[in-house]
């Protein structure tokens, strides 16, 4: 029986060299004007319409019904279901996947990925990892329940306007921020984000995030890894992968790399770079 994984847009897979991938976009509203995030709009014209607007859009969870759609397509194919979803603890996401399933007992299986854009993303390259080993569908949740707990996703702002705009810190706050530099560095544990530092300047906010991947107990290059970038550039990521070159370097023949879209850009806007890998500390469920 064949394994179909499905998962949302703020995981940030847009274009699947896998047939074994299916998608469901998240909306993204600007004004009055809604957008189904990876299909009406690509993560290069979100920059611009963030960047060139003055209030946030607006992110809305995936309702059950195009879940319950993709399941029974996938169903009707004779295939079992592996669906990975954005952190429960930001958006109802997860729970529209639950109630979708419950039509469909012993067929689809739910995992909350506790985890947000390239995060997420590499827990669905780690499930089709593991389904390329000829695992069964509801083996492949069982591990990817246990794995995702290993998953670092750290990244650096290199703004703090946006968050402001948000109302996640206060005016005041953000313009001694802007003054000073101050780029914070910022992670999901526990399926929310928290705050793990702040440091003046790129270079110094650069050092930061290496100092926080360090302080894990390894990359594990055996299991999927990615880097992510807000914004229209990638300057300032490849700035950091040159900096942090020994992190890298002899391990691995390259690095991919990917645009981090709407669901976690809308709050950190421009400019972010973001790292994701399983750590080594753990051995197999």
């Amino acid at each position: 029986m064949g394994i179909r994984i499905i998962t949302d847009s703020a995981s940030d897979i847009l274009a699947s060299c896998r047939p074994e991938i299916t998608v469901l976009p998240m909306t993204v509203t600007f004004g009055e004007t809604a957008y189904r995030d990876g299909i009406d709009l690509t993560h290069r014209q979100f920059y611009e319409l963030l960047i060139e607007g003055e209030s946030l859009p607006t992110t809305s969870q995936i309702s059950p019904l195009p879940f319950e759609e993709a399941f029974q397509d996938a169903v009707n194919a004779g295939e079992q279901v592996i669906a990975v979803t954005l952190s429960a603890k930001l958006s109802g996401t997860y729970q529209s996947a639950c109630a979708a399933a419950q039509n469909f007992p012993g067929q689809v299986h739910v995992v909350n990925s506790e985890n947000a854009t390239i995060g997420e993303g590499i827990l669905v390259q780690r499930a089709v990892q593991l389904m390329d080993q000829g695992l069964e569908a509801a083996e492949i949740a069982r591990l990817l329940e246990f794995e995702k707990k290993h998953i670092c996703l750290i990244a650096l702002l290199d703004t703090l306007e946006y968050l402001k705009r948000g109302g996640r810190i206060s005016k005041s706050a953000a313009l001694v921020g802007g003054l000073l530099s101050i780029k914070p560095v910022v992670a999901v544990r526990d399926g929310e984000v928290c705050m793990l530092g702040k440091a003046r300047g790129s270079r110094n906010g650069n050092n930061l995030l290496m100092q926080e991947i360090q302080k894990t107990v390894g990359i594990d290059f055996e299991r999927p890894y990615a880097l992510g970038y807000t914004g229209l550039s990638d300057v300032l990521l490849q700035k950091y992968i040159e900096d942090s070159k020994a992190l890298w370097c002899g391990k691995v023949p390259s690095l991919p790399v990917s645009t981090v879209g709407a669901t976690i850009g809308t709050h950190v806007g421009p400019g972010a770079i973001a790292v994701a890998f399983f750590t080594k500390s753990y051995t197999e469920a």
